[in-house]
Protein backbone atom coordinates (compact mmCIF):
# COMPACT_ATOMS: atom_id res chain seq x y z
CA UNK A 1 0.00 0.00 0.00
CA UNK A 2 1.05 3.58 -0.46
CA UNK A 3 1.91 5.21 2.62
CA UNK A 4 1.54 8.68 1.77
CA UNK A 5 -2.34 8.57 0.94
CA UNK A 6 -4.13 10.51 3.61
CA UNK A 7 -6.59 8.88 6.12
CA UNK A 8 -10.53 9.10 5.49
CA UNK A 9 -11.67 12.50 6.53
CA UNK A 10 -14.65 10.41 7.53
CA UNK A 11 -13.52 7.94 10.14
CA UNK A 12 -9.81 8.56 9.97
CA UNK A 13 -8.86 4.77 8.47
CA UNK A 14 -5.48 4.84 7.75
CA UNK A 15 -5.98 1.73 5.27
CA UNK A 16 -7.25 4.01 2.30
CA UNK A 17 -6.30 3.16 -0.86
CA UNK A 18 -6.65 4.85 -4.70
CA UNK A 19 -9.16 3.49 -7.71
CA UNK A 20 -8.31 5.97 -10.42
CA UNK A 21 -8.59 9.47 -9.72
CA UNK A 22 -10.28 8.54 -6.32
CA UNK A 23 -9.05 7.54 -2.43
CA UNK A 24 -11.29 5.03 -0.88
CA UNK A 25 -11.51 3.90 2.75
CA UNK A 26 -12.07 0.54 2.91
CA UNK A 27 -14.52 0.61 6.33
CA UNK A 28 -16.94 3.12 5.79
CA UNK A 29 -17.11 3.03 1.98
CA UNK A 30 -16.33 6.77 1.55
CA UNK A 31 -14.84 7.98 -1.58
CA UNK A 32 -13.14 11.40 -2.63
CA UNK A 33 -11.14 13.28 -4.86
CA UNK A 34 -7.28 13.69 -3.04
CA UNK A 35 -6.40 17.94 -2.79
CA UNK A 36 -3.45 17.79 -4.86
CA UNK A 37 -0.58 18.73 -2.87
CA UNK A 38 -1.72 16.78 0.12
CA UNK A 39 0.15 13.67 -0.83
CA UNK A 40 3.16 14.88 -2.39
CA UNK A 41 3.68 18.24 -0.65
CA UNK A 42 1.81 17.31 3.03
CA UNK A 43 -0.85 20.32 2.34
CA UNK A 44 1.24 23.08 0.86
CA UNK A 45 -1.50 24.18 -1.37
CA UNK A 46 -0.73 27.36 -1.29
CA UNK A 47 3.05 27.17 -2.29
CA UNK A 48 3.41 27.49 -6.25
CA UNK A 49 6.00 25.24 -7.45
CA UNK A 50 7.91 26.91 -10.95
CA UNK A 51 9.65 24.54 -12.92
CA UNK A 52 12.30 26.12 -15.55
CA UNK A 53 12.29 24.87 -19.15
CA UNK A 54 13.67 20.96 -18.43
CA UNK A 55 11.49 20.76 -14.87
CA UNK A 56 13.83 21.33 -12.47
CA UNK A 57 12.07 22.95 -9.79
CA UNK A 58 12.75 26.62 -9.19
CA UNK A 59 13.78 28.58 -5.70
CA UNK A 60 13.84 31.82 -4.80
CA UNK A 61 17.91 33.06 -4.87
CA UNK A 62 18.82 30.37 -7.30
CA UNK A 63 21.59 31.59 -10.68
CA UNK A 64 19.20 30.36 -13.89
CA UNK A 65 20.48 30.54 -17.56
CA UNK A 66 18.30 31.89 -20.37
CA UNK A 67 17.72 28.97 -23.20
CA UNK A 68 16.97 31.12 -25.64
CA UNK A 69 17.82 34.28 -27.70
CA UNK A 70 15.21 37.27 -25.89
CA UNK A 71 13.81 40.66 -27.59
CA UNK A 72 13.67 43.10 -25.27
CA UNK A 73 11.41 46.58 -26.10
CA UNK A 74 13.28 49.54 -26.29
CA UNK A 75 16.76 47.91 -26.50
CA UNK A 76 18.77 47.36 -29.39
CA UNK A 77 20.35 43.99 -28.42
CA UNK A 78 18.26 41.84 -26.20
CA UNK A 79 19.01 39.05 -24.22
CA UNK A 80 21.55 36.65 -25.82
CA UNK A 81 21.05 32.80 -24.83
CA UNK A 82 23.34 31.47 -22.53
CA UNK A 83 23.26 35.11 -20.09
CA UNK A 84 23.46 33.72 -16.29
CA UNK A 85 20.97 35.51 -14.15
CA UNK A 86 21.38 35.33 -10.12
CA UNK A 87 19.54 35.43 -7.87
CA UNK A 88 16.66 34.74 -8.84
CA UNK A 89 12.71 36.04 -7.32
CA UNK A 90 9.63 34.03 -7.95
CA UNK A 91 6.72 36.04 -8.16
CA UNK A 92 2.79 35.88 -9.19
CA UNK A 93 3.32 37.73 -12.83
CA UNK A 94 1.40 38.51 -15.54
CA UNK A 95 1.44 36.57 -18.29
CA UNK A 96 3.10 34.06 -17.04
CA UNK A 97 6.52 36.07 -15.97
CA UNK A 98 6.81 34.36 -12.68
CA UNK A 99 10.84 34.88 -12.20
CA UNK A 100 11.99 39.04 -11.11
CA UNK A 101 15.88 39.48 -11.70
CA UNK A 102 18.07 41.46 -12.75
CA UNK A 103 20.09 41.09 -15.58
CA UNK A 104 23.99 42.58 -16.22
CA UNK A 105 23.23 45.32 -19.05
CA UNK A 106 19.98 45.71 -18.84
CA UNK A 107 18.41 46.27 -15.00
CA UNK A 108 15.18 44.87 -13.64
CA UNK A 109 13.40 42.17 -15.50
CA UNK A 110 11.00 39.68 -15.36
CA UNK A 111 11.09 36.13 -17.17
CA UNK A 112 9.46 33.65 -17.92
CA UNK A 113 10.51 30.21 -16.43
CA UNK A 114 9.95 28.61 -19.79
CA UNK A 115 12.80 30.27 -21.33
CA UNK A 116 15.16 29.62 -18.60
CA UNK A 117 17.52 26.70 -17.01
CA UNK A 118 18.50 26.01 -13.76
CA UNK A 119 22.29 26.33 -13.62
Amino acid sequence: MNENLPPCPKCSCEYTYEMNALVVCPECGHEWVPAEGDAETGGNAGEQVVKDAVGNVLNDGDTVTVVKALKVKGSPSGIKAGTKVRNIRLIDGVDGHDIDCKIDGFGAMQLKSSVVKKA
